[in-house]
């Protein structure tokens, strides 16, 4: 599923320059080396700001999204672009990942440049470069397996004109994407479905292998109004599935049914694994991504863990900046800016301070404000004990932001560095 041995050369790259906030002491040594030396986080030369990566919140992550998997009877193919990171990606399908998701073709390439053999690809891919590589890829490795989505007849029409520029042996397969009105990609109706399956059963260079849809983008908070919506959106997947099926246009024994961000998958779920009409044989795929780091803002809020099993994925995302401006009473400002934090969905959340003699000092009642290029203001509470020097650790909200920021990611146990993950963004 994954090369192991280019996953496990990443500990032999050496460390430069390059890799913002590590000790300038670890310049011309190896991942590995310097991982074997135990740094401490705040007492060995690291420079702020930095992010780095909870290992027992890691393990605890992915060991409970593949028991629940697993219980559930679903699939995971977890949306890799969450990370970048293959030493994560290696972890998830070691816990038993089904595959990964990507969605566009840079994303793609780094998967295969580390041997990933399944791939969902979430999206319309009508490019011809890019079809062009993928049938290459395909040909070059019979055990890629690799699918894509389509909305209307237009797409796949673009995708077998592209294809048939560049002869192969093996067909692409592709899941006709189920959408709705406000919502992102995806046929609008039944009809739009039906004709975008027609059209790719009937074309030479593609396969009808599945039916896909995104609830994430039809709602944007867990009330029961939301969660309705996102139950009559799986009806109507199951729906069109079904009749495909009876149609007889799938061109596969068995059937891939996917859906499931990271806010809904529970109902996904549900849906997915009830009893398909006879002779239908479905394997439903799930494509939560953002669990393996959880956050401390927005999936905290919607994640169906958080709503139903609070505890039971932990943040392994922290921040850490120093506190270098004291400018006015109940101000602190962090050298840490848009190009470090993540802030887009939510901002991040001041937690503790860390002074000498590994003192770490809760905090409470305080607020970021606002966030420039360079510098994060942060409104302190009444009882804020906050100094200039301090590392001030801050929470992060939506992991699809935080790791692009970053290329070597320290691993800690407490303060110690265990490892580092690398990025490929």
């Amino acid at each position: 599923m994954i090369d192991r041995t280019e996953v496990d050369a990443l500990a032999h790259e050496v460390i430069d320059w390059r890799f913002k906030g590590l000790p300038v002491s670890a310049e011309g040594r190896t991942v590995a080396e310097v991982a074997a030396q135990r740094l401490n986080l705040f007492d060995d030369g690291f420079l702020g700001p930095l992010l780095t990566l909870d290992e027992g919140a890691l393990d605890h992550n992915v060991t409970a999204m593949a028991t629940w998997c697993a219980k559930k009877n679903v699939l995971l193919a977890p949306h890799a672009k969450t990370t970048m990171a293959p030493q994560l990606w290696a972890r998830q399908l070691d816990a038993g990942a089904w595959g990964l998701t990507a969605a566009n073709a840079a994303q793609l390439r780094v998967y295969r440049r580390f041997g990933v053999s399944r791939v969902l690809f979430a999206n319309e891919l009508v490019d011809a470069p890019s079809l062009h590589w993928v049938a290459d890829e395909l040909d070059r490795d019979e055990t890629f397996e690799f699918s894509c989505f389509a909305d209307s007849p237009e797409v796949v029409t673009r995708m077998s004109e592209a294809l048939a520029a560049r002869p192969g042996t093996r067909p692409v397969d592709v899941l006709v994407e189920i959408g709705r009105t406000g919502g992102r990609a995806g046929a609008r109706s039944e009809a739009d479905a039906l004709a975008t399956a027609k059209e790719i059963a009937a074309s030479t260079r593609l396969r009808l292998a599945g039916v896909a849809g995104y609830e994430g983008v039809l709602v944007n908070d867990p009330s029961p109004h939301s969660l309705a919506i996102v139950d009559e959106f799986l009806r109507r997947m199951r729906n069109v599935t079904e009749k495909l099926h009876r149609l007889g246009l799938f061109e596969t024994d068995r059937v891939v049914v996917s859906a499931g961000g990271s806010c809904f998958f529970d109902q996904v779920a549900d849906r997915l694994t009830q009893p398909w009409e006879n002779g239908l044989d479905v394997v439903p795929v799930l494509r939560s991504g953002c669990y393996i780091a959880h956050d401390d803002g927005f999936y905290r809020w919607m994640s169906p863990f958080s709503r139903s099993e609070p505890g039971q994925l932990r943040p392994a995302l922290r921040a850490w900046a120093r506190v270098t401006s004291r400018p006015e009473h109940g101000l602190a400002l962090l050298t840490a800016g848009k190009r470090d934090l993540s802030f887009d969905a939510w901002m991040p959340e001041p937690q503790v301070v860390r002074r000498s003699a590994r003192k770490m000092l809760p905090l409470r009642d305080c607020t970021m404000k606002e966030i420039n290029d360079q510098h994060a203001f942060v409104r302190l509470g009444p009882d804020a004990d906050v100094r200039i020097g301090d590392w001030m650790g801050l929470g992060l909200a939506y992991p699809c932001t935080a790791f692009d920021k970053w290329q070597l990611i320290p691993v800690v146990r407490g303060e110690t560095v265990v490892d580092f993950v690398r990025t490929f963004f």
